[in-house]
């Protein structure tokens, strides 16, 4: 027997060897050449990698979601554990834990398991079998729905419409061992799922409550958003998982889901027997209608390049505007890159707050679409509201905005405004369509005694329910003259009076009629709340056949102002007629309202916790790390932070700064990635209302990340608002400078506001033509251009434009009015210190243009004032000023503070007239966020020449900072770089010390000037200096000269 199976194992073994031959000797078989092998391969390879990912990431997911509970536990063990190692409902009352659900849900799980069995065989199963001839061998060979029951993250609940229902919304998340199998033995087709993930907040409505046990009559369910779902495929369904099928499949299976599950579908579990207007729990009346304007955008990015990039053309751009399951698309504009469409559209809200408009502009190519830009938007925004009108920016698409009225339309249940709406709507533009006087909705409830056409064969009666050239169909009731439905149809109407209801019932597959009905809509106008609800005799039918239906109208009244506040000035986007050589022109500025309202959102993103790990090796059994970065979107600008290798808690200490207004519906979005070689993995996302940020001015939040299992953000975000004041400068550098990362961009200490209003007297360019002129304007490596005018000596552009300014006394605004062809026609350069001297720090005038013309404009510029910043207040100047900074002597006396922690204060103070030896001037400042001694070298004065360098050869310096530990060790060096041949050098660099809190005050700063004297002479020390810190403010960052004592000597 042993010798029978070990050579059944050798057989199989060269059985196994021999099917790597089968490839090649299948395509010589058939006479293909190499490259269909190679094309098979690749896509063999293809599929296994992405086989393998996603078994890695099922068995992580189930590793984290066994590990959860323990997790939990031991992070909130007492409330005396620190704030960061709290979960999230901890930090967020208003999501409150669900572990009693979830101890319910895993007991109930294997019961659950039961019932679904029993629906797919007993009910799912017949039903597909009778869908199709094909599929009459059709049967669940396997239904397991496994041991990791459905998990519930948080429950947050929402006060109801009405008193008789309530509204919670369930974050959940199901990592599943689900095992379905299915076979079709006709085809020898076996097929199935192994193991499925779903996240995404599923709301329940608990309604009717009634006066008696259970006291809920029913549970309604469903996505007020599209969940993510990722699926593990056997059999058959592994050719999903090849690349370019996956997504598509998912795609249909996430459309499946929608279909059911999101809204406006909703999935109704009745609690109590004969439970009354099921038709309208299961679609209720929508909450209202939003009429969408969709004006234009400007400035979107230009997609479509040729000659390999080199050459820059424009883009096609058409919309898509999605709110849940309902989509619509507007025209292409062809070679445009600020297009109009002046279309109108209207959308059902039925959940309000938590449905949002979603618009995604595309550039139209021949192959794959190319995204320019997104937005979101609340409905709960334009309840508020009424009519919102806006120029909103849009993410991922630069300086790109999206012109959008939205109106929201009130239902009302009598038509005495009527003819009011038709009035209004004549007005309207009808494109694409006419605008809509109201809405219909169709309850289908069941039929009775309907004909049997084929003897001996009961229908399968669907019903197709028609208004004008829209139609709407249910779903297909097998074998029965009898049928229920329970299903509802929304219908806009144009004009109801004049417009009818037609519906036919037909039996599937063959569409052979059953009945009809046709009912004109004029009807409903004179019924009670323009409701009918009773059983209509069917047309074409058996004598008592009858369909119960009820029909429900609505009027679309709008009670907004009619004329909404005019939208701002977006950035380079208002248009204006253009102006004459014979109008008088005028002498100031006239920009919008809103120009200059901007404020500058500052970003610090700290720090992250409990990362998932998604680099591991020999196939899942070793738990790796990741290597995450983030990338943070706000205000239409993209952030990528750098990544950290190999950490689950990775810091990175990055600050960003953008430019936004007080638009409604913005975010500040936070994405989580784990840098791999080929495709980076996700690791979750957040986000943090701009609005919220604008109206309190600083947050400082862990925020949890969703669709992972674990992990959390720690970013700090606020709000510095532009101060018209030059006093505030000098203290906005001084701050800037102790705050500034060791990475990133030099933080901003103003902002400026620009207003092109127009040019006049423009040179004339080949001959006598007017030129058609546009405009530059650039602050450093930061430029943004006006549209192109019609030819004129005289255009007008009236455009804003705003810029984050580093360092306003040596920077400057450079201006330069161009041709179509690119040809210069003036230039302007106007530095920012005009504007520090200017009154209210705003200049608005004409000013001459090198070349020829002037130009009219208004420049304003505000100080960005950190009022968080957690840097004291100095008395003392900075470098920079006008004022001379004071200086200070080592060693000044003591001055002890309560505790007798030894933070001292630098007593000696003397004019720089007293001191005539060499100084250092330096800023000291403790960083309590970053833990981090900082120390600012600015520069050293009257520094003594070396005494081996030759007497007219001026040294090259440079300061080398030792920080000495309060117990005895190796001291900590840092140095700056060498200035060149100077004895009064200017460093301004920063450097950093990592020390605890509680020892920084302990430790000394020893400081050396040195200089190369020569090649081969070594370096001297040109003046020395000890600081004790416990006799400086490091909580103040105070500016101070210090005296060096005048050592010589080579180190």
């Amino acid at each position: 027997m042993e010798r029978r199976g070990a050579g059944a194992a050798a057989a199989a073994a060269v059985g196994r060897r021999l099917l790597w031959a089968l490839p090649a000797y299948a395509a010589g078989l058939l006479g293909l050449g190499a490259g269909a092998l190679l094309l098979a391969l690749a896509l063999y390879a293809g599929w296994r990698r992405r086989r393998r990912a996603r078994q890695r990431a099922f068995s992580l997911a189930a590793r984290l979601h066994s590990d959860e509970e323990a997790a939990v536990r031991s992070a909130a063990a007492g409330l005396g554990a620190a704030r960061g190692e709290l979960p999230a409902w901890v930090n967020f009352p208003d999501v409150e834990r669900a572990e009693w659900l979830n101890k319910i849900l895993a007991q109930t799980w294997p019961f659950f398991g039961r019932y679904m069995e029993k629906l797919l065989v007993e009910s799912i199963a017949p039903s597909i079998r009778a869908s199709n001839t094909h599929l009459q061998t059709f049967t669940f060979t396997r239904v397991d729905m496994g041991e990791k029951p459905l998990r519930v993250l948080g429950v947050r609940a929402h006060p109801g419409t009405h008193k008789q229902q309530i509204l919670l919304d369930l974050n959940i998340s199901y990592v599943g061992d689900v095992q379905i199998d299915v076979e079709v033995k006709k085809f020898f087709c076996k097929a199935g799922v192994k193991g499925m993930q779903l996240h995404g907040t599923l709301r329940v409505i608990l309604e009717p409550l009634l006066g008696d046990v259970p006291i809920v009559g029913a549970l309604t369910m469903f996505f007020i958003r599209r969940p993510t779902l990722d699926i593990n495929w056997t059999g058959m369904t592994n050719l999903l998982d090849i690349p370019g099928l996956s997504s598509m499949s998912d795609t249909m299976i996430m459309d499946t889901i929608s279909s059911y599950l999101v809204l406006p579908n909703r999935l109704l579990v009745p609690l109590v027997p004969n439970l009354h207007d099921v038709a309208q729990l299961r679609c209720p009346l929508p909450r209202g209608v939003v009429r969408v304007h969709l004006f234009g955008a400007r400035e979107l990015r230009s997609k479509d390049r040729f000659m390999g990039g080199l050459v820059e053309g424009k883009s096609d751009p058409y919309a898509v505007l999605r709110v849940g399951t309902q989509v619509a698309s507007s025209r292409v504009v062809h070679s445009e890159l600020s297009p109009t469409w002046d279309e109108v559209y209207e959308f059902i809200v039925h959940e309000v707050p938590g449905q949002e408009i979603e618009v995604e502009l595309f550039d139209k190519d021949p192959d794959q679409d190319d995204l320019l830009g997104r937005m979101k938007l609340d409905f709960g925004e334009v309840l508020k509201a009424r009519v919102l009108e806006e120029w909103f920016p849009l993410q991922d698409g630069g300086r790109g905005r999206l012109h959008l009225r939205l109106e929201w339309l009130t239902l009302l249940p009598d038509a005495s405004k009527l003819e009011q709406v038709l009035q209004r709507n004549r007005t309207i533009p009808s494109n694409p369509d006419p605008p809509s006087a109201a809405i219909l909705v169709v309850y289908l409830d069941r039929a009775e005694e309907l004909p049997v056409k084929k003897p001996g064969k009961e229908p399968n009666p669907v019903v197709q329910v028609s208004v004008q050239d829209v139609t709407r169909e249910s779903k297909v009731v097998y074998g029965t003259r009898h049928p229920v439905w329970e299903d509802a149809f929304r219908f806009f109407l144009h004009d109801p009076a004049h417009q009818d209801l037609d519906i036919q019932v037909k039996d599937d597959p063959r569409q052979t009629p059953l009945g009809s009905l046709s009912l004109p809509l004029s009807r409903l106008l004179s019924a009670p709340e323009l409701t009918l609800q009773e059983p209509f005799a069917l047309q074409h039918a058996a004598p008592n056949s009858r369909l119960h239906l009820t029909l429900v109208l609505r009027v679309l009244y709008f009670d907004g102002p009619e004329v909404g506040p005019p939208p701002p000035t977006p950035p380079g986007q208002l248009e204006a007629p253009p102006g004459t050589s014979g109008a008088r022109r005028p002498s100031k500025a006239n920009p919008d309202p809103q120009f200059g309202t901007e404020a500058v959102l500052r970003i610090h993103l700290l720090e992250a916790e409990d990362l998932i790990a998604k680099d591991n090796f020999l196939g899942g059994l070793m738990r790796g790390r990741s290597d995450p970065y983030a990338a943070v979107r706000a205000g239409g600008r993209l952030f990528r932070s750098r990544v950290v290798r190999e950490e689950l808690s990775p810091r990175w200490n990055e600050i960003y700064e953008v430019v936004v207004d007080d638009i409604p519906g913005q975010d500040v979005e936070f994405e989580l990635f784990d840098k791999d070689v080929d495709k980076d993995d996700f690791l979750g996302r957040c986000k943090v209302p701009l609005r919220r940020v604008l109206s309190c001015g600083f947050v400082d939040e862990w925020l949890p990340l969703e669709e992972v299992r674990s992990g959390r953000l720690h970013v700090r975000l606020e709000r510095l608002q532009p101060q018209p004041s030059a006093a505030l400068l000098e203290q906005v550098l001084h701050t800037n400078s102790l705050l500034q990362p060791s990475r990133g961009e030099e933080l901003s200490a103003a902002l400026l506001s620009v207003f092109l209003d127009r040019a006049a007297e423009l040179p004339l360019r080949k001959g006598s033509k007017p030129p058609a002129a546009f405009a530059a304007l650039s602050v450093r490596d930061v430029s943004f251009k006006t549209k192109t005018c019609a030819p004129s000596t005289e255009p007008v552009w009236d455009e804003g434009f705003s810029f984050l300014i580093k360092r306003p006394h040596g920077e400057a605004l450079e201006l330069k009015v161009q041709d179509g062809g690119g040809q210069a026609l003036g230039t302007l350069s106007l530095p920012l210190s005009q504007l520090l001297a200017a009154e209210a720090l705003t200049l608005d005038t004409w000013l001459p243009l090198s070349g020829g013309g002037q130009v009219l404009l208004r420049a304003q510029m505000g100080i960005l004032v950190s009022q968080h910043s957690g840097v004291a207040p100095s008395g003392d100047p900075v470098p920079g000023g006008d004022a001379e900074p004071q200086e200070a002597m080592a060693g000044g006396d003591k001055e002890e503070n309560q505790d007798g922690g030894g933070t001292l204060r630098q007593r000696t103070v003397h004019s720089r007239t007293e001191l005539g030896g060499p100084q250092l001037q330096l800023t000291l400042w403790y960083h309590r966020d970053e833990r981090k001694l900082v120390a600012i070298v600015h520069g050293c004065r009257q520094l003594n020449p070396p005494s081996k360098a030759p007497p007219k050869d001026p040294p090259d310096p440079y300061v080398s900072l030792l920080l000495l530990p309060p117990e005895r060790g190796r001291g900590s060096k840092r140095r700056t770089a060498v200035q060149r041949k100077t004895l009064n050098p200017d460093f301004n660099e920063r450097l950093e010390w990592d020390v605890a809190p509680e020892d920084a005050p302990r430790c000394a700063l020893e400081a050396q000037v040195k200089a190369h004297v020569s090649f081969m002479g070594g370096k001297e020390v040109l003046g020395k200096l000890h600081l004790d810190l416990a006799q400086v403010d490091l909580a103040e960052g105070g500016t101070h000269w210090y005296e060096l004592q005048d050592e010589r000597g080579s180190s």
